[in-house]
């Protein structure tokens, strides 16, 4: 049995005349007939009783109809779904994002995604680098804005770079801190730290490594929010990219010197894996960033 005799004996089972069949599925008439015999003798039993009023079906027929209208409506609804997620009704995009991503840049550009296509599902996931490149790897994520480069163990990914994030040092009020300080200077300075996993903790440990020095830690394992708010409580400074303290009225940013601390930002994802919604995403994305 072949799809086109389903639907052809599906239709005329529902007209009950060849002719209004005919016209419904766009075919001849002798197309139509050619149809319904080829499933006749591919079952070895007439389907239908023709007479001058029209058609009934055989007890053959009333058997198979049940069975080949779920067939065509499976179908339907496939194509359907199909043409719905080429079109972009349908489908989701998992994304996953840094911090200060999270804080900063992506809410416009999920706002813009979300206003240009209303019915696809966004997820998001907030971590640090290791933890999202994982989650890529494993197939968890289709998306995800990373640190880069990335580290040797993170498998095979794609990676467009998208940003530079400058790093510099959030103040609570009242910090006597000049405008611009050397990484030397945090040697003396009480740090608001990240916790374990987070990239702005090894940028940190590491910048005060190579200026000769541990740092000293005031509170200890925060996400960015709560750093951030530890900060604002004046229990410390700590290092985080300069776009997150836009949205920080309250604190101060002192820039970072002799280095300047950075890092750039990458999208990544899987080689070939990327289905329509997250490719829309990924313009949109790079289209917001381009601005």
């Amino acid at each position: 049995m072949q799809f086109p005799q389903l639907e052809s004996f599906v239709t005329v089972a529902r007209t009950r005349h060849f002719t209004q069949a005919a016209d419904r599925l766009g075919v001849t008439q002798p197309t139509l007939s050619k149809q319904i015999r080829a499933l006749e003798n591919s079952l070895g039993t007439s389907l239908f009783v023709r007479d001058r009023s029209g058609v009934t079906l055989t007890s053959a027929g009333e058997a198979l109809l049940p069975h080949a209208e779920r067939i065509v409506i499976d179908v339907e609804t496939a194509q359907r779904a199909v043409h719905e997620v080429t079109g972009l009704r349908r489908g989701r995009v998992r994304l996953g994002a840094t911090p200060s991503l999270c804080d900063g840049v992506l809410p416009d550009v999920l706002t813009r995604f979300h206003a240009t296509y209303p019915d696809l599902e966004l997820e998001v996931r907030e971590a640090g680098s290791p933890l999202l490149t994982r989650d890529l790897v494993r197939g968890r994520l289709d998306l995800a804005l990373v640190i880069v480069p990335l580290r040797p163990d993170a498998g095979e990914l794609e990676t467009t770079p998208v940003m530079h994030e400058r790093l510099v040092l959030a103040a609570p009020p009242g910090s006597p801190l000049p405008e611009a300080v050397d990484v030397a200077d945090l040697r003396d300075i009480p740090l608001v730290m990240f916790r374990e996993g987070y990239d702005l903790r090894e940028v940190t440990m590491r910048a005060c490594r190579r200026a000769g020095f541990t740092p000293r830690l005031a509170v200890e394992g925060g996400e960015m929010s709560a750093v951030l708010r530890f900060v604002e409580a004046g229990l410390g400074h700590a290092v985080v990219p300069e776009m997150v303290m836009a949205s920080r009225p309250a604190l101060r940013s002192v820039q970072l010197r002799r280095p300047a601390l950075d890092r750039e930002i990458a999208l990544a994802h899987r080689p070939g894996s990327l289905q329509l919604a997250a490719l829309a995403f990924r313009d949109a994305l790079l289209e917001q960033l381009a601005r």
